[in-house]
């Protein structure tokens, strides 16, 4: 592969999980009665899950930022971390959230070299 196509392969990754991110957090943001309830039945309470949607989109915006997109990469995965933790604790599916932790790792390998380096020397 040509460093332009890998570069390339790294964008629309990293678009598709901004896509994903940015979904989930709107969610939070606009604070459905819906969400609320989903989120109460595992013990959030509307402020913590706004908190935790400006959280979210934090990580995403670290992540996104190439000079700042490794340090995004470890947060969006202690996140999706907290989110897998969660969902085990509740007794829910963690297929969605752990593909979605596979996927970033895919594109921080493609996107940073420099982490890719680091962490198989």
């Amino acid at each position: 592969m040509t460093q332009k196509t890998i570069k390339i392969a790294g964008w629309v990754l990293t678009i598709i999980i901004a896509l994903l991110f940015g979904l989930s957090a709107s969610l939070k943001f606009m604070q459905s009665e819906e969400t609320l309830t989903q989120a109460a039945a595992i013990g959030i309470d509307g402020k913590t899950y706004l908190i935790i949607g400006i959280i979210e989109i934090a990580s995403l915006l670290l992540f996104i930022i190439p000079r700042t997109g490794v340090i995004g990469t470890l947060l969006l995965a202690a996140y999706l971390g907290g989110a897998i933790a969660t969902h085990l604790t509740h007794q829910q599916p963690v297929i969605l959230a752990v593909s979605v932790q596979v996927l970033i790792w895919i594109t921080a390998f493609i996107r940073f070299p420099e982490l890719r380096q680091r962490l198989f020397v």
